[in-house]
């Protein structure tokens, strides 16, 4: 979670405007649960009535109000009121808070007032008795003082604000406008919150969304940087397709979590907290019951995810496998219909697709109990508050609109620890995303360069292997062994040997693809460790085994190896690589559109372009690794002529099968599993190595090998 956390540190400021619009979405949502109960409570039950203290009383109610009073409440009370006619007073103007102190002060001698009305007649005095002194009057109100203690203050409101509404009534007061009055400003109020409300949701979601997704894209950036920098052996490391499922599948996972997260995360704590403290403020006194409902969801949700946990982590595996085998199978889709393997790799393809179906089912299936399990707590917490919530208001102790806000409030805790479970259950696949990608950044390539990088003295191009051993990561031997050998400029160095032998693999050493296990290669005399890559790689001229072309057109692929370079260039190492006749020939010529992967050209075509690439850069040293192989005979003769002439200065390594394309190279190296067999020209070799003989052999006739035949026809 942390590394997921880490890669929004640089959108703080954009968190820290999501938090302050949550604070005022939570503010909101927490403000309309009291609106709902005011409107219950006070609009519909109290007439919009507020306070206790009638805003005009008759001088009958007046008078009969004092019974109750003490002679100091008598003297407060005909302080509030001023005569309005001879039958009518009116409440002075006061503020809310006087007001609220005034129901304080005489919420029980009102309320003993409006009992004993409603308990059979108005002259309070003759049903009390004549002769009622003052202890009686103080044993009456003691007996009126413990039995509030017993009723929620929210009831003995509603009872006080009835005696109010009533006395209101009777002195000409339009309550019923009052009652509309009071609904309109609730519901206007209410709406206000709502709309704001909505207006700060919004805002969330777009700036959560705007986070998750430049947090993507950094990521998708970091990989491909780091990627792109990685050796051949932290590429063959990972693969390819985990590659690819890194940067695309597990980072969606990241930058959907990082969106959810911000509006979830940080909101359920806002809402579980200000849900209890509006809980407490109900005086519903019914807390028990949302901590029993959060100790079932905490319980139900990690049984579901310590048994989903381990499908989680097989998951993304199962996916890089079925990326890895789609991957190889559309790649070799040529080869597979030839040999007519469709079955065979629908099969395959069948297995991994149906591997990770059935993880996914057996997670969702596990998931999809949640949700009904969620509801089912929800509305059974529901039911449970409602039945103790009726016995209260039965009792007198609570209201129906406190109780209806209770269990808003309730809903909203809930939902809050909900939040907090569900992402509970996302977050394990996103960290499973996330060390992925972190498995990915943290790795270091093996190929490295200097701090302070030496500076080439001279551009000669001299390629020297002083006793150079190569074993690949993980392997048990070396693929190369004590390879000892000088490529000169002016010279071709051809390299020759069986498959496997590790021709690949030692051209691969020059440009540093790998390291060398032992030994040193020096261009120039300088060590290649000791280069910066860049300029390594500015020396050489690489043509690989497998022509690789890029979307885009012949020029821009030609240009890849000079980016700068002029339109007489690009004919000119076209014309040398014996590309330009099939070019010229396109109705668009240099222009003409090149697909990925070069799939609209032929094999041919695309080891042309490819040597074309390199040529037009002009290096020191042109490595061509077995680059001739799908060009026919007479192409290859003519190009190797021209080829020649180009690069008689330049230092020439050739990787190649074929006897013909090398017969006439200047140095000949023979590899035998890993190590050198001979050095030496065609004849010296033939005459002297029995391996580059066999091979030679293999190929030639006598005759063009200038050897006589044995008796037998063998040669």
């Amino acid at each position: 979670m942390l590394k997921i956390f880490k890669n929004m540190i640089p959108y703080r400021r954009m968190i820290l405007m999501i938090f302050a619009l949550l604070i005022v979405q939570a503010y909101c949502d927490l403000s309309l649960p009291k609106y709902t109960s005011d409107i219950i409570d006070v609009g519909i039950m109290r007439g919009g009535v507020t306070h206790v203290i009638p805003a005009k009383i008759t001088k009958e109610k007046f008078d009969s109000a004092q019974t109750f009073m003490t002679e100091e409440e008598k003297k407060a009370w005909e302080d509030i009121y001023d005569p309005e006619s001879e039958q009518i007073y009116v409440c002075g103007a006061y503020e809310e808070e006087v007001l609220l102190a005034l129901d304080q002060e005489f919420m029980i001698p009102l309320l003993m007032a409006y009992q004993s009305e409603h308990a059979g007649g108005s002259d309070l005095k003759a049903k009390i008795g004549a002769d009622t002194d003052a202890s009686g009057l103080k044993s009456l109100r003691k007996s009126a003082e413990q039995m509030a203690e017993t009723m929620g203050e929210s009831t003995l409101l509603s009872m006080g604000a009835a005696y109010a509404k009533a006395c209101s009534e009777e002195a000409g007061v339009d309550t019923e406008g009052i009652r509309m009055k009071y609904l309109t400003q609730t519901g206007g109020k209410m709406f206000g919150m709502a709309l704001l409300m909505l207006v700060a949701s919004v805002g969330v979601g777009y700036l959560a969304s705007v986070v998750g997704a430049k947090a993507g894209r950094d990521l998708r950036s970091r990989i491909f940087q780091k990627v792109v920098r990685f050796s051949s052996s932290e590429i063959d490391r990972f693969s390819t397709a985990s590659l690819i499922t890194r940067s695309t599948n597990d980072i969606q996972q990241i930058q959907m979590v990082t969106a959810i997260m911000l509006r979830m995360i940080l909101y359920a704590p806002i809402i579980g907290i200000g849900g209890i403290y509006k809980v407490v403020q109900t005086g519903a006194n019914m807390g028990w019951i949302i901590t029993l409902a959060v100790v079932i969801i905490l319980g139900f949700v990690l049984l579901l995810v310590a048994i989903a946990m381990p499908k989680f982590k097989a998951m993304q595996k199962l996916v890089d496998a079925l990326n890895l085998v789609s991957r190889e199978i559309l790649t070799g889709l040529s080869v597979i219909r030839a040999f007519g393997r469709e079955k065979k790799e629908e099969e395959r393809f069948e297995g991994a697709n149906t591997d990770l179906m059935k993880t996914q089912l057996f997670v969702g299936r596990v998931m999809n109990f949640m949700m009904p399990g969620m509801m089912f707590v929800m509305y059974g917490i529901t039911l449970l508050i409602v039945w103790v919530s009726a016995h209260r208001i039965d009792a007198g102790t609570l209201q129906v609109g406190a109780m209806t806000a209770f269990i808003t409030y309730t809903m909203q805790i809930v939902m809050a620890f909900l939040m907090l479970t569900m992402m509970s259950i996302m977050l394990p696949r996103a960290g499973v995303a996330a060390d992925r990608i972190d498995e990915v950044l943290r790795t270091e390539s093996s190929v490295t360069e200097e701090e302070n990088p030496q500076q080439m003295k001279e551009h000669r191009g001299v390629v020297a292997f002083s006793h150079v051993n190569f074993r690949y990561p993980n392997a048990k031997e070396d693929a190369l062994k004590d390879i000892d050998f000088v490529a000169e400029p002016g010279k071709i160095t051809a390299i020759i040997g069986s498959t496997g032998c590790g021709k690949s693999t030692l051209v691969n050493l020059i440009p540093r693809f790998y390291d060398i296990t032992k030994g040193s290669i020096t261009i120039d005399g300088q060590d290649i460790r000791n280069l910066s890559l860049q300029e390594l790689r500015d020396e050489i001229g690489f043509v690989p085994q497998k022509g690789v072309l890029f979307s885009g057109t012949v020029s821009s692929n030609i240009r890849f190896g000079k980016e700068n370079a002029s339109e007489d260039e690009l004919k000119n190492a076209s014309s040398i690589a014996q590309a330009a006749d099939f070019i010229e020939e396109k109705k668009d010529g240099y222009e003409s559109a090149i697909a990925q992967g070069g799939s609209n050209v032929s094999g041919g075509q695309k080891q042309r372009l490819a040597i074309a690439r390199a040529i037009v850069k002009q290096p020191q040293i042109y490595i061509f690794d077995d680059s001739f192989s799908a060009l026919d005979m007479k192409t290859d003769a003519k190009l190797r002529k021209e080829l020649g002439k180009t690069v008689k200065d330049r230092t020439v390594i050739i990787v190649a099968q074929r006897i013909s394309t090398i017969l006439h190279a200047d140095q000949i190296i023979v590899l035998d599993e890993g190590e050198i067999a001979g050095i030496g020209t065609h004849e010296e070799l033939l005459a002297e190595c029995e391996i580059y003989g066999q091979i030679a052999k293999s190929q030639l006739s006598a005759a063009e090998l200038g050897i006589e035949e044995e008796e037998g026809g063998a040669v």
